[in-house]
Parts: C-alpha cells; structure tokens; sequence
C-alpha cells in the first residue's frame, strides 16, 4: 500500500510518499519531492518492485498520483491488481495512515529540519530505525523487518519438506 504526507520544513512544505507492506508493515520505499507530481510516486513504486518483487495487488487513495496515466501503467505493466479506497476512506489504508502518526510524533516533530537535505537523512534513520528496531504490539512484538524476513523463511521450509 502506499499514501502521501506533508511535511513542513523551513522555507516551505514537501511531499513524503512511502510504500508499506502490510503483512509485516515493512516501509518497502519512499521518496521526497517538492511538488505534488506523480513522478516521485512512480520511482518509489518502481524502486520498490525492482527491490521486493511483485506484489498481487497494490492499495492507494483515489489521489491523482495514484489515478495518474504513468503510475497505473507500471501496476499493469506488472499485472499488478489495483484496489483503492473509498473517497475520504482515510481507514482503508490505516497501516500507512498509523506509519505517519509514528515517524511525525517520533521523529519529524521532535527536530527542526531547515532543508530538505537534513529531512531525508533524519527520514532515512527513522525508517532503518523502524523497520529493525522499532517493535509493534500488532507483530507479536516483532519488528517489520523480523515479521518480513519470517515469511520467506517459512516458505522455504515448506519447500524443502
């Protein structure tokens, strides 16, 4: 699944789009733009299946980025099945909504980030922070990463056998 936040910095806002698998709540990718376009949603969309492969269905808002000619065409590229939420469904996509409230509360609020260079760094600590250390009551007390990486090994189990 996938959404975008705002985030306000000196000087101005930027966008933050993030990429979350569900089953473990692993940020899988993101990227950081200046603009509301949808190219910054493509490439962390792209990064993500170059990374982790392809996911059988992929959930968004009905947000012009997502309904954009350019991100529908790498989803059916990949033959990707596209589910959106309702129009104002902020629920439909809560474990992307509940990523925001942690990384704002935990990180964002706490620092005053005067560039957008010195908001990617702190992003990209958070989230190497929250996918291997960070522990959620929702995963048995697992990190995403634990939870994420327990899957394949399952799998390979059950082929072996």
């Amino acid at each position: 699944a996938t959404d975008i936040t705002y985030i306000k910095i000196k000087g101005g806002t930027v966008y933050l789009v993030a990429i979350i698998d569900l089953y473990s709540r692993k940020i899988l990718s993101w990227r950081i733009s200046n603009t509301m376009d949808a190219s910054f949603c493509i490439e962390a969309l792209e990064d993500a299946i170059m990374e982790y492969g392809i996911p059988a269905i992929f959930n968004t808002d009905q947000g012009s980025q997502f309904t954009s000619d350019g991100f529908i065409e790498v989803l059916n590229k990949h033959s990707i099945s596209i589910s959106m939420d309702g129009v104002k469904r902020f629920v439909d996509n809560i474990y992307v909504e509940r990523f925001w409230r942690s990384l704002k509360y935990e990180e964002i609020y706490l620092n005053d980030y005067e560039s957008i260079a010195m908001l990617k760094d702190g992003i990209e600590k958070y989230i190497i922070f929250f996918n291997t250390e960070r522990f959620h009551q929702s995963l048995e007390y697992e990190t995403p990463d634990e939870k994420y990486y327990s899957k394949f090994k399952l799998c390979e189990n059950k082929m072996a056998a």
